[in-house]
């Protein structure tokens, strides 16, 4: 919307101004993380299952209400409003399933199990994005390059409070992303500014990829969520308070020199937009995905990959939200914490 309004770069500095109060907010909850995290995991750790369950059910159910009152008959007006909402919930099943099949088989050589899910995420959310593009007459207005942005002090802690709530809660609990969490808490805090948004969604974001991240630092807690803070537990176990400092250290001062690259990468991205059409860029992009895919999980990896895009592109073509192609990963999760797994995975013949 920003964009096709000549806004680009202000939705940028948005973002990035979001991305700069998590940044506070983790500085100020840093003495507390802890004291409270390892109570709070203990606490909800035997109740995940039916957490990430509600969780499900909280997103299929704001699906509604969908479409309008307008159509000249009964069937019309159903139809109408079934359109958006049964590619929402059919999105959410077929992604599951699929989770499901990935989870409990596998179509990738044997050295590179471990990439199993990269195929499916590559299909499901980056190629159906790049293939809209690629078929779009849409063409991209001049951006304007603006020297201040309209955003009040109490607007930014409304998005960044909003954000810290949703990114916080993605970086705590598995499996639900940054997307999620922004969403979850949007509808609690009940935003409509499209500033709010943005600079939510900044926030989240970086309290939810940063705050993961940072818990596997947090004495006592060393809790491992998302995939830095995996690869870097393969080789390293952090030790005491001084390590944890450290890491706060190196987030603020990474993030203050981020901030400072957006507003410089922002300027290149619209500089080389202006010039090549987006279209080309798409293409290579296209082709850099298929080439990944490819490379690391062979012809079963690109089969997993085509599979995802069909099921990538409901949402993207009938209007439903993407973030339905997370029950790839919330519904064979959330099954096998409540000892469901097998048995469901058993009824498709994968056991």
């Amino acid at each position: 919307k920003y964009l096709m309004q000549q806004r680009g770069f202000e939705a940028s500095v948005l973002t990035g101004v979001g991305a700069l109060g998590g940044l506070l907010v983790l500085l100020l909850l840093a003495p507390l993380f802890p004291i409270a995290l390892p109570l709070v995991r203990t606490v909800v750790g035997p109740h995940l299952h039916w957490i990430l369950a509600a969780i499900i059910a909280f997103m299929l159910m704001s699906e509604w209400p969908k479409g309008s009152d307008r159509g000249r008959s009964g069937w019309a007006k159903f139809l109408d409003a079934w359109r958006s909402l049964g590619a929402g919930l059919l999105t959410f099943l077929l992604s599951g399933v699929l989770g499901l099949i990935l989870f409990y088989s596998n179509l990738t050589p044997t050295e590179m199990a471990f990439q199993n899910l990269l195929p499916a995420f590559v299909g499901l959310f980056a190629i159906p994005w790049v293939l809209l593009n690629l078929i779009s007459q849409t063409r991209v207005p001049a951006q304007h390059l603006s020297r201040s942005v309209d955003l009040s002090p109490g607007l930014i802690a409304r998005g960044v409070g909003a954000g810290a709530l949703g990114g916080l809660f993605a970086a705590f609990f598995p499996v639900v992303t940054g997307g999620i969490g922004g969403f979850l808490a949007g509808h609690a805090t009940a935003q409509r500014d499209d500033r709010l948004f943005i600079v939510s969604q900044g926030a989240s974001k970086l309290l939810y990829y940063v705050g993961a991240f940072l818990f596997f630092f947090v004495p006592g807690l060393h809790l491992t969520r998302g995939g830095m803070a995996w690869m870097l537990s393969v080789l390293y176990a952090p030790h005491g308070p001084a390590t944890y400092w450290a890491a706060i250290g190196a987030v603020l001062l990474s993030g203050a020199l981020a901030f400072l690259l957006l507003l410089i990468l922002s300027r290149g991205v619209i500089w080389l937009v202006s010039r090549v059409d987006y279209r080309w860029i798409s293409a290579a992009t296209l082709f850099v995905l298929v080439g990944i895919v490819l490379a690391l999980t062979g012809w079963g990896g690109l089969l997993i990959a085509a599979v995802a895009t069909g099921i990538g592109l409901l949402p993207v073509m009938w209007g439903s939200r993407r973030m339905n192609c997370m029950g790839v990963l919330l519904v064979p999760l959330t099954l096998n914490m409540a000892g469901l797994g097998p048995t469901v995975a058993g009824w498709f013949g994968l056991i």
